[in-house]
């Protein structure tokens, strides 16, 4: 089955100040810096990788003004990196609105021969980096009058899959993470809620994955394809703009696989 055409924006997310970490590339978090910027949002985008950061960063100013596009190099393992990227939002606009939690990482391990440095960096991006983040934008959204955070989990977060402890464990707590962390924010007028996909395409995928296992994937999903990355970001930008205003510590699969 062939992919939907592309959605044309609608100005949900207009003049509103959004950061994305992870966001240099052809991932979710590229689609969603570009969705952002198709809905009417100014962006400022982070990435641990340098280069392709700065090439992102410069394309997306090109088409869609510089006054709208920002990027700075960010490590979410890094404090100081996560306080510089959400400082640079409020400095460049005044305000945060919005923050795209979408940093992560995974790798194939049996458990047995996983070692502690290969657990610890995968819980280190992927769910410590989430906390980090959401922490800093909490800081500054509870004294600005509000905002929305949205989180990347994933349905591995869910069901179970070989070689994947490490990931699965972290995508669940980036689900614990998101209903705990919503009931403290919804005192300040923030919404936190989670995306979960499943196999979203993009060219550093089929580098780390195998085409059997991508096949394999693949013939789960109910429409028998993987989704585009825009796909996933077209719901991220659902839960960032005000048709999900009631809704917080809700985790939305973009899959059929939920369980």
């Amino acid at each position: 089955m062939t992919p939907p055409p592309y959605v044309p924006g609608h100005d949900l997310l207009s003049g509103r100040t959004a950061v994305i970490t992870a966001a240099a590339g052809a991932g979710i978090g590229g689609a969603t810096a570009r969705r952002f910027l198709e809905e009417g949002a100014r962006i400022v985008i982070g990435d641990a990788h340098a280069r392709r950061l700065t090439e992102s960063a410069a394309a997306l100013a090109a088409e869609f003004g510089p006054d709208r596009v920002a990027g700075l190099p960010c490590d979410v393992t890094d404090e100081a990196q996560v306080e510089a990227l959400l400082a640079l939002a409020e400095e460049r606009h005044g305000r945060l609105d919005i923050v795209v939690n979408n940093a992560g990482l995974g790798g194939t391990a049996e458990l047995v021969e996983m070692a502690d440095a290969q657990w610890d960096k995968v819980i280190d991006v992927t769910l410590n980096g989430t906390f980090r983040c959401t922490r800093a934008a909490l800081r500054r959204m509870r004294t600005s009058g509000g905002g929305v955070i949205v989180n990347n989990a994933s349905v591995i977060g869910w069901r179970a899959q070989r070689g994947q402890a490490h990931y699965a464990a972290a995508k669940a707590g980036v689900m614990a993470l998101t209903r705990c962390a919503a009931l403290e924010a919804a005192d300040h007028g923030v919404r936190i809620n989670a995306v979960a996909p499943s196999l979203a395409m993009h060219p550093h995928l089929v580098k780390v994955t195998t085409p059997e296992l991508l096949a394999e994937l693949t013939a789960k999903e109910a429409f028998g394809r993987y989704a585009e990355p825009w796909e996933v970001a077209n719901v991220i930008v659902f839960l960032a703009g005000d048709y999900a205003s009631y809704m917080t510590g809700e985790t939305v699969s973009v899959s059929s696989q939920h369980a």
